[in-house]
C-alpha cells in the first residue's frame, strides 16, 4: 500500500518577495499554490505557481520536480494546463499584458511551442468539451467576476464576447466572507477610506507617493470583499461544474465552491453542496484554488492550496484529497482527516474511508536541546503549522524529542520544517513588478536523523537522512508493519541557508489498543443567516473532534477539526438553507461517531 499525507511531499522552492507594498523590505518563504493536475499518457502532472517546473508521478503519491524551459512564464501565477488530443496546452496569469499559450506533446522533454496571446487574464482555465469545442474561464479579483468565452481551437482566439459567470455574494454565501472563520462582512466606503488613510500614515507616505496602478489594489485590501478566483471546469453526466475559490488565500477558510449548469457558458446555479472543498481546521488548513481529476482507476481527486501565511500571505503548500460525485450529482471532497496519512491503493477506493492510523503526538510532552524564547518544543506537537519550535543555534547537536506517554505501534511520522524570519541577501535578480520576486533556482538540502525508543535510554534509528540530497520540508516516513516506540527524537538537522532548525510538526501516527472516546455531547445554535455555533462538552480520553455538517444526515460533506471542546463558530453557511450537524470524537485508538442534529 502507498500513502499520501498532506501537504504533498515535494521540494517547495523559496521565494524572495519584493512586494512594492513593502517599500523595499524582502520577505522570504517557501511557496507553491494554485495547482492544475492532469493525467497525460498514463502519468500524473501538477503545475503549481512559483515552482519553476512541473511535478510528475505514477501513483499520485511519489512526486518528482522537473524544471520547465526558462522562456515559459514561470514567474506568472496560477498556471493552467489541459490536454487537447495529443497536445498539452499551458498558460499562466499576466493581468496587464497579453498572455501567451504554450503547447507540447512531451511535458518533461518538450519542445514547447508558443502561441501568441490576444488578451490579458488572471487565473486561467481551459476546458475541452466532449464535442471538441473549447471554452476558457478566468478571473481573480474582489471587484470583477469570473468570465467565460468560447475559443477557436485552431487559433485559440475568442469566439464572441466574454460572459459573466460567477460573482461574489458575501451577504448570502457565508464561505465567501473574508477573515479567519469567515468572520467579516464587506466594509463600507467610509471604512475603506479610513483604513486607506491609516495605511498611508503607518507607512509614512502620502497618497501622491503611491503608484497609480497600486492604489486600487491597496484600497481593495481594506474592502473586505472576497476574492472570487481560480476557476476550474469539469463535466460529469452531462452537467458542467464550474469551480471557483474564495475568499482569500491567507485565510484558514480558503475554499472551493461550485456552480452547475447544463451549458458550458451557463447560466449557472449555486450547487447544493458548498463549499465542496473546505478545510478550516487541523494542522495545515485551507483547500482553495485547485483542480479536480479522475485517475486511471476511476477515482476522483481534488488538489488545492493550503495556507501557512506567516512569513508572507503567499506562504503556501499543495494538498490532494479524495473527491467524487454522489447519486444526485453533487460534487464533494473528503477532508475530514485531510492532513493525516491516507492509503492510495491504485484500485477503485471508497472516497469516505477513514484513516487507518490515528494521530498519536498531539498535545504530548516534548523536549529539546535548546529553544529560542517563544519557540518552545511544545510548539512542534500542538497541530498548528503557524507555530514552531526553533533551536537556539544551527548546530548539528540540536535535537527535538516527543514522548507519546506510553509505547504505541507507530506506522507513520511526518516531519514538518518551518521558516522563521530569514534575513539573507537575495541570491539572484528580482523579476517582475506587481509580483516582483526571485525564485531560488538552486537545489537545496534538508537533512536529519530520526530515532525511536521504548524507554528513553536505548535508541534505534528509524530513518537517517543526515546526508540526504533532497529538500523535503514535509517529509513522510512510513513503517507499514509498525514499530514499537514511546519516544521519537529528531537530531543531526541541517536546513537551507544555515538557519537554526524550526519544526512546526513532529507528527506521529499509529494505533493504540485502548478504549475509544465516549459519544460526544454537543449543541448547535444558528446564530445568523450565515453562522452557527457548535458547543462541545469536555470529555476524557479524547484527543480532538470533527464537526461534520451538510444538507442531510447522509451528506455531511463539510468538516472542521478542532482539538479543544467548547464553542466553535462555523461561518461557511448559505442563507436560507438548513443543515445537519454531527460531532465525532477521536483519540489514539480510533473514532467515535456522534449523533446527527438538524439545526
Amino acid at each position: 500500500m502507498k500513502y499520501l499525507c498532506n501537504p504533498v511531499n515535494i521540494n517547495y522552492r523559496y521565494q524572495f518577495n519584493a512586494d512594492p507594498r513593502l517599500h523595499g523590505q524582502l520577505k522570504i518563504c517557501r511557496e507553491a499554490a494554485d495547482p492544475s493536475m492532469i493525467c497525460f499518457q498514463g502519468r500524473y502532472y501538477i503545475f503549481a505557481s512559483m515552482t519553476l517546473g512541473v511535478w510528475s508521478s505514477d501513483d499520485l503519491v511519489n512526486w518528482e520536480n522537473h524544471r520547465l524551459p526558462k522562456e515559459m512564464p514561470l514567474y506568472d501565477y496560477a498556471p493552467d494546463v489541459r490536454v487537447m488530443g495529443d497536445w498539452v496546452y499551458f498558460c499562466a496569469s499576466r493581468r496587464e499584458e497579453n498572455c501567451d499559450r504554450w503547447r507540447t506533446r512531451d511535458i518533461l522533454n518538450g519542445p514547447y511551442e508558443k502561441i501568441p496571446g490576444s488578451f490579458p487574464f488572471w487565473d486561467p482555465n481551459l476546458f475541452v468539451d466532449d464535442d471538441g469545442r473549447v471554452y476558457f474561464y478566468w478571473g481573480c479579483s474582489n471587484i470583477t467576476p469570473i468570465w467565460g468565452v468560447e475559443l477557436n481551437p485552431e487559433t485559440m482566439l475568442p469566439k464572441g464576447e466574454k460572459t459573466v459567470l460567477i460573482e461574489g455574494h458575501p451577504f448570502e454565501i457565508g464561505y465567501e466572507r473574508v477573515g479567519e472563520d469567515n468572520s467579516q462582512f464587506p466594509a463600507s466606503e467610509a471604512e475603506i477610506d479610513a483604513a486607506y488613510a491609516a495605511f498611508h500614515k503607518r507607512q509614512g507616505i502620502s497618497e501622491d507617493q503611491v503608484p497609480e496602478q497600486l492604489k486600487p489594489l491597496i484600497r481593495g485590501m481594506f474592502s473586505r470583499r472576497p476574492y472570487i478566483e481560480g476557476p476550474w471546469m469539469d463535466k460529469h453526466d452531462g452537467k458542467y461544474y464550474l469551480q471557483y475559490a474564495a475568499p482569500g488565500t491567507q485565510y484558514n477558510t480558503y475554499a472551493d465552491g461550485v456552480y452547475v449548469s447544463g451549458s458550458p457558458l451557463g447560466p449557472f446555479t449555486l450547487a447544493e453542496n458548498n463549499p465542496y472543498s473546505y478545510k478550516p481546521g487541523g494542522f495545515l488548513p485551507g483547500a482553495g484554488h485547485g483542480s479536480t481529476l479522475q485517475d486511471r482507476q476511476g477515482n476522483w481527486w481534488h488538489t488545492a492550496t493550503m495556507r501557512i501565511s506567516v512569513n508572507h500571505d503567499f506562504e503556501r503548500r499543495v494538498g490532494i484529497w479524495p473527491a467524487g460525485f454522489d447519486a444526485e450529482g453533487e460534487l464533494y471532497c473528503n477532508q475530514r482527516y485531510g492532513d493525516w496519512p491516507l492509503s492510495v491503493s491504485g484500485l477503485k477506493q471508497d472516497p469516505w474511508r477513514n484513516p487507518e492510523w490515528m494521530l498519536l503526538s498531539a498535545g504530548k510532552q516534548a523536549a529539546a536541546s535548546s529553544f529560542a524564547e517563544g519557540y518552545e518544543p511544545e510548539k512542534a506537537i500542538e497541530e498548528n503549522a503557524q507555530s514552531w519550535w526553533r533551536a537556539a543555534s544551527s548546530s548539528r547537536e540540536e535535537w527535538l524529542q516527543v514522548d507519546l506517554g506510553k509505547a504505541f505501534v507507530v506506522h507513520a511520522m511526518q516531519i514538518n520544517f518551518a521558516d522563521d524570519s530569514i534575513d539573507i541577501p537575495c541570491p539572484g535578480s528580482i523579476i517582475g513588478s506587481s509580483q516582483a520576486r526571485y525564485i531560488e533556482e538552486r537545489d537545496l538540502l534538508t537533512q536529519w536523523k530520526l530515532e525511536g525508543s521504548t524507554d528513553g535510554v536505548n535508541w534505534f534509528v528509524i530513518e537517517d537522512k543526515s546526508d540526504a540530497q533532497t529538500d523535503l520540508s514535509h517529509d513522510l516516513i512510513l513503517r507499514e508493519e509498525g514499530i514499537a516506540a514511546r519516544y521519537l527524537r529528531l537530531s543531526n538537522m541541517a536546513v537551507p541557508y544555515g538557519q537554526p532548525p524550526c519544526v512546526s510538526g513532529l507528527r506521529v501516527f499509529g494505533l493504540g489498543d485502548g478504549d475509544l472516546p465516549a459519544v460526544p455531547v454537543f449543541t448547535v445554535e444558528r446564530t445568523g443567516d450565515l453562522d452557527m455555533k457548535v458547543s462541545i462538552l469536555p470529555q476524557e480520553n479524547t484527543v480532538g473532534y470533527n464537526i461534520l455538517f451538510g444538507s442531510s444526515s447522509e451528506k455531511l460533506y463539510h468538516s472542521y477539526m478542532v482539538f479543544r471542546p467548547g464553542d466553535q463558530r462555523v461561518g461557511a453557511l448559505i442563507k436560507d438553507r438548513n443543515y445537519f450537524v454531527r460531532v465525532d470524537a477521536f483519540n489514539e485508538n480510533g473514532i467515535t461517531e456522534g449523533t446527527c442534529i438538524k439545526q
